[in-house]
């Protein structure tokens, strides 16, 4: 040994501030690799779950296409193909149309509603 014994006191600012930065940087990387380990974890048990979703999903649209094709063939025989295909057109269209609209108005929250916008103003105005 060298025979000297720091004592805490003793430390310069200059020292304290670079160990306070230090001790800052450590806390933040881990509390940064928390939310990542955490996120894998999650990620990993919803992929089973996501993957489930995406094929019922394509299943049903397999079901509707089945399901509209049936009502064109069966309209087919009755009024003729080419009025049957404008019928099914005409449905499928109008049911697209109304969830497009719906769709962009519920997207439309994005921006923010008319008391957040108010509350944003009213912000800027007074500091």
């Amino acid at each position: 040994m060298h025979g000297r014994i720091e004592n805490p006191d003793d430390n310069s600012i200059g020292d304290l501030v670079q160990q306070l930065v230090d001790e800052g940087r450590n806390v933040a990387s881990a509390e940064a690799n928390l939310y990542k380990q955490i996120a894998l974890y999650r990620i990993g048990k919803a992929r089973t779950g996501a993957i489930a979703l995406a094929a019922g999903g394509f299943l049903a649209f397999a079901g509707l296409i089945a399901a509209l094709v049936g009502l064109l063939m069966g309209l087919a025989n009755l009024i003729g193909p080419v009025a049957a295909g404008l019928v099914v057109l005409a449905m499928t269209g109008a049911v697209g149309y109304l969830l497009v609209r719906y769709g962009i108005g519920k997207m439309a929250a994005l921006s923010g509603d008319a008391e957040e916008k108010a509350a944003l103003l009213t912000g800027e105005r007074n500091p």
